[in-house]
């Protein structure tokens, strides 16, 4: 098993993207809201290889807040992703710099 971890930002933040000739089942995803104070939202996509991200196609979490301090999870669906797929966010409010207050946690196993 495979983890990956990141500070989101507010443009596209590809977290995985599956190498050629590989396959990943996305085991669980976390989603941490590490300011104290002040709630911040996210998107969450799945991209097919070759595809661009597409809020009408492969969006599948719109703008969910999360308030401060808090934790979501994703975990009760496994998503297989092939060769050039993709696990992306696009996060706000911007904290400086283009990023968040969100971290994001993706672990995965190769199939």
């Amino acid at each position: 098993m495979a983890i990956v971890n990141a500070q989101l930002t507010t443009t596209q933040l590809d977290i995985v993207t599956v190498p050629a000739s590989t396959r990943y089942a996305i085991t669980n995803i976390l989603v941490c809201n590490n300011d104290a104070t002040d709630d911040a939202s996210f998107d969450l996509h799945f991209i097919p290889s070759g595809d661009p991200l597409d809020n009408a196609v492969t969006r599948v979490i719109n703008g969910l807040t999360l308030p401060a301090g808090e934790t979501f999870t994703f975990d009760s669906e496994k998503i297989v992703l092939g060769a050039g797929d993709k696990v992306a966010f696009v996060a706000s409010p911007d904290a400086g710099g283009g990023n968040t207050d969100l971290s994001a946690t993706v672990s995965y196993l190769e199939v």
